[in-house]
């Protein structure tokens, strides 16, 4: 039943709407709505009832095709491509200039040939009045804006002179604060004028006491246009080398404050006099069009300039970018010498487009678009520029902490460089977000309250915290180091095993603190840290078991490390190597042998370690006498000798013992030998050696104790009666001496020898020579 009746009230309101039109017309024309009772009538009627149910399910099958084909066509069009969106765009701003050009044409030719629709709007009288009232405001209001400005101009070099000379900040702050300052009295100067213009206005032109709107029309633009020249003034200074931000010369300076006051000039008092008055005082289409003139004007003379200064530009930006310090901001520079005439003709087109096609805002779009942009740019050189003359200049240390910590200086030196190319890209990747956000390109504040961009923020400000924590525990860490391994602070020269412990702590420190921090750097950027450290585990232990030779390495390097077998600096035999050992890690020790060639020497391939440098060391010396000498005698000569070396400023303060001389050891062929042992300093054993055999040579050579060379018994045999054969001997004299008696040399040719023929003057069998 409640179907029932709720299909009648459906059918009854699709009658309603059925029939309204044929109401409305009927309406229209005078006659009377047709009577309810007619519609009961038609329900009354099965045949009727039927045709009409018929007719109704028919037109709601064919609106429902309607709209089902509305809505493709719709949602088929909702994102046109690219390449329509501007072919449209292009099609209608030509289609508006060509209107407004066929308009003015119409308006000018009204004008001039004197129509009736064109000139009985238009009171001469009335507009020459207003124009010399008009003219004579413009007149005082850039008089008063000249003579003030002239007036100020003693206070703006003094403060140019501080901001070039002054002591006591940095030189970008003290030209941020006299920009700044120079900036207050500009915009207090174009103030006094603009309101000395109006009083002008109000009492000494036209009707006294009133305001009239061109006047004001032109102070409104006065004000707003002296200001962004002010602001221009503050970038390109041509007067004031002091008042500068940006880093150019004073002839660049005034060729680019020049042009772009200029530009300002010819937009601002077109569009924001000239245009008002032309709509008011002419023709709303006639102004509309100078508009659309001066924009396209200006254009032009943008790009002409542009263009003009493209390679002047070009070169300037090169030869910064040869001087810059970095990498990074010569190749941007680089690249912007290349591509700067395309971002400043895309800028000028963008601007032209939308004063074109939104003219309504666009001017006041563009303005504060802009000035967004430089304050953009422009802040983020002077942040950067402070950086680097704050903290990118070479730290210095005190003279006492440069004396504790001697590394510490030169370890901040090698930070700073690679923190300030984090901060710069920082501060670049910031002022694009900003320049995006001001020309509706990127919704920063939107972005920034969303969750992705909060985020974002926050995992790069912690990861910048865990950053900065991880290197200053690290600067003091290793600088306690370096405190306890300086001869001068840690209490003294520490030894050789410490040393060797604090460099190796040092070494693990580093590689303990580089693991944390990556590991905490990934868990805070969202990486799931849990299956690295679960894979790490079962990759250390496969290459425990494929590595043996490794952990075996580690193992007898622990070892040795703990048994203080060697340190650095010590003269060791590992390995059949002997030498000194320069470096030494956990797994190898680098030796240095005697001929300077470096061996890396595995522990595993250690089974001994000979340190020469333990407590201390021995210097062994066998001296050989000729049996004729004296041993006593040798051995006095021995003692006298070590008194000597005792003596030296060199060597004496190296010795611990007195010598002790261990006795003959040795009948040997040719000499008798004798043993001292001299007990030494650890390492200076081979030092003390080489002194002593010296004065030994030295004692010996004053008592006339021969060191024997070795000497050959010849055997000449003998016959059965023990008789030995004679020998021959010949005894050559020296060339040129001559022996007294003797026949000169070559008169006897026996001269200079001596025969001797019976060997029974000489003991048998003991022939020499």
């Amino acid at each position: 039943m409640r179907a029932l009746t709720a299909l009648c009230g459906w059918l009854l309101l699709a009658l309603m709407a059925f029939a309204g039109p044929a109401q409305a017309q009927q309406a229209d024309a005078g006659g009377e709505p047709p009577a309810y009772s007619t519609l009961a009538d038609l329900l009354e009627n099965e045949q009727s009832r039927q045709q009409l149910i018929d007719q109704l399910r028919g037109m709601a099958g064919d609106v429902a095709a309607s709209e089902s084909a509305g809505a493709g066509e719709s949602a088929a069009g909702a994102e046109p491509s690219l390449p329509r969106q501007l072919a449209e765009a292009t099609s209608r701003i030509v289609g508006d200039v060509g209107s407004q050009f066929t308009s003015l044409v119409d308006v000018l030719g009204g004008l001039f040939t004197g129509s009736a629709d064109a000139t009985s709007s238009f009171d001469t009288a009335a507009f020459t009045n207003a124009a010399i009232n008009l003219g004579l405001v413009i007149l005082a209001t850039i008089a008063l804006f000249l003579i003030i400005r002239r007036l100020a101009r003693p206070l703006f070099t003094r403060i140019s002179q501080w901001s070039l000379n002054g002591q006591g900040l940095t030189p970008v702050l003290r030209l941020v604060l006299c920009v700044a300052l120079a900036a207050v009295i500009d915009a207090a100067v174009v103030a006094l004028s603009y309101v000395g213009g109006n009083l002008v206005a109000t009492f000494a032109v036209g009707e006294t006491g009133e305001l009239s709107t061109r006047a004001s029309l032109f102070l409104n633009a006065f004000l707003v246009i002296e200001l962004l020249k002010a602001a221009v003034r503050m970038l390109f200074s041509s007067r004031y080398e002091g008042l500068r931000l940006l880093p150019v010369g004073a002839e660049d300076a005034s060729y680019w404050n020049g042009w772009i006051a200029r530009l300002i000039g010819l937009v601002g008092y077109g569009l924001m006099v000239v245009v008002p008055l032309v709509n008011v005082y002419l023709s709303p289409t006639l102004g509309q069009s100078i508009g659309t003139l001066i924009m396209i004007g200006a254009f032009v003379y943008a790009v002409a300039v542009v263009l003009r200064n493209r390679v002047r530009l070009r070169d300037a930006l090169n030869h910064k970018a040869n001087n810059a310090t970095m990498a990074a901001s010569r190749v941007s520079l680089q690249l912007f010498a290349r591509t700067w005439h395309l971002f400043a003709l895309a800028y000028f087109v963008m601007v032209l487009v939308l004063v074109l096609t939104r003219p309504a805002d666009a001017l006041p779009f563009v303005l504060f678009a802009t000035l967004k942009t430089i304050a953009a740019v422009v802040a983020g050189l002077l942040v950067s520029s402070l950086l680097t003359q704050t903290i990118g200049r070479r730290i210095r240390l005190s003279d006492d902490l440069r004396r504790k910590l001697p590394l510490l200086e030169p370890r901040l030196n090698s930070y700073v460089p690679n923190a300030l190319r984090v901060i710069r890209t920082l501060i670049l990747i910031t002022v694009v977000l900003v320049v995006l956000n001001a020309w509706g390109a990127f919704d920063l504040a939107a972005w920034y309250a969303s969750e992705a961009g909060r985020g974002l923020v926050g995992k790069v400000v912690s990861v910048a915290v865990i950053l900065v924590v991880a290197v200053a525990a690290w600067l003091g860490l290793a600088s306690l180091i370096e405190h306890k391994l300086n001869p001068e602070t840690g209490g003294g020269v520490p030894s050789a095993r410490a040393q060797t412990l604090l460099a190796l702590f040092r070494n693990a420190l580093a590689i303990a603190l580089i693991t944390m921090t990556l590991m905490i750097v990934l868990a805070e950027i969202g990486i799931n840290i849990g299956p690295l450290i679960a894979g790490a585990g079962v990759l250390g232990l496969a290459i425990g078991f494929g590595s043996q030779k490794l952990v075996q390495d580690i193992i007898t390097g622990i070892f040795i490390q703990v048994e203080n077998a060697m340190n650095t600096g010590d003269v060791v035999t590992v390995g059949g190597v002997t030498g000194t050992a320069e470096k030494l890690s956990i797994r190898s020790v680098g030796i240095r042998d005697l001929s300077g060639t470096y061996h890396i020497v595995p522990f595993s391939s250690v089974d001994t370690v000979s340190n020469y440098m333990r407590e201390f060391g021995n210097h062994v010396g066998e001296y050989g006498i000729a049996y004729r000498e004296s041993i006593d005698e040798a051995i006095e000569q021995l003692k006298l000798a070590f008194e000597d070396l005792q003596a030296s400023e060199e060597h004496g303060h190296k010795l611990l013992e007195p010598l002790t001389v261990a006795g003959v050891v040795a009948l040997a062929d040719s000499s008798v030998n004798i043993r001292v042992v001299i007990k030494t300093t650890p390492g200076d054993q081979w030092a003390v050696g080489r002194a002593y055999n010296r004065l030994v040579k030295l004692r010996f050579d004053e008592a006339g104790i021969e060191i024997p060379f070795p000497h050959s018994t010849l055997y000449f045999g003998e016959d059965k009666q023990g008789r030995s054969p004679a020998a021959n001997v010949r005894v050559l004299e020296p060339k040129g001496r001559q022996r007294t008696g003797d026949a000169p040399q070559g008169d006897d040719p026996g001269h200079g020898i001596q025969e001797t023929a019976d060997a029974d003057h000489r003991q048998p069998n003991d022939s020499e020579v």
